[in-house]
C-alpha cells in the first residue's frame, strides 16, 4: 500500500484544516487507518485512527473533541479533520495502515507509512 498525505499548511491558531491521505495499490478496507504527528526534537505521537470496518475510533485526549478522523473505503481514502488548532499542533502529520485492522495506538503496528504533510499553526 502506497499512501500519500495531503492538506497540511501554515494556519492561525483556531482555524481548521483537514488533511486527507490516499492509498494506492491495494484497498485500505481491510486495514485500520492511523494518524500520527512527529514535532521537531520529538518523538512521534499517535494523534487519532479509526479501525477497519470505522466501528471505531480513538483520539489521543489532547485532541478528543476537536480532531475528527473518518475513512471512505470506497475512495480508499482516510481523512483528518482539524478544528481550533493551536500552536502545540505544529507537527508533521502522517498516515499509515495498520494490518490488524483495528486502528492501534502503537506505531509499531502499523506496517505502511505515507511521507507526512506539514501542519504549522502560529499564534
Amino acid at each position: 500500500v502506497q499512501l500519500q498525505a495531503s492538506g497540511g499548511g501554515l494556519v492561525q491558531e483556531g482555524d481548521s484544516l483537514r488533511l486527507s491521505c490516499a492509498a494506492s495499490g491495494r484497498t485500505i478496507s481491510s486495514y485500520g487507518m492511523g494518524w500520527f504527528r512527529q514535532a521537531p526534537g520529538k518523538e512521534r505521537e499517535f494523534v487519532a485512527a479509526v479501525s477497519r470496518g470505522s466501528y471505531s475510533t480513538k483520539y489521543a485526549d489532547s485532541m478528543k473533541g476537536r480532531f475528527t478522523v473518518s475513512k471512505d473505503n470506497a475512495k480508499n481514502t482516510v481523512s483528518l479533520q482539524m478544528n481550533n488548532l493551536k500552536p502545540e499542533d505544529t507537527a508533521v502529520y502522517y498516515c499509515a495502515a495498520d494490518l490488524y485492522g483495528l486502528g492501534s495506538v502503537r506505531p509499531d503496528d502499523y506496517e505502511y507509512w505515507g511521507q507526512g504533510t506539514q501542519v504549522t499553526v502560529s499564534s
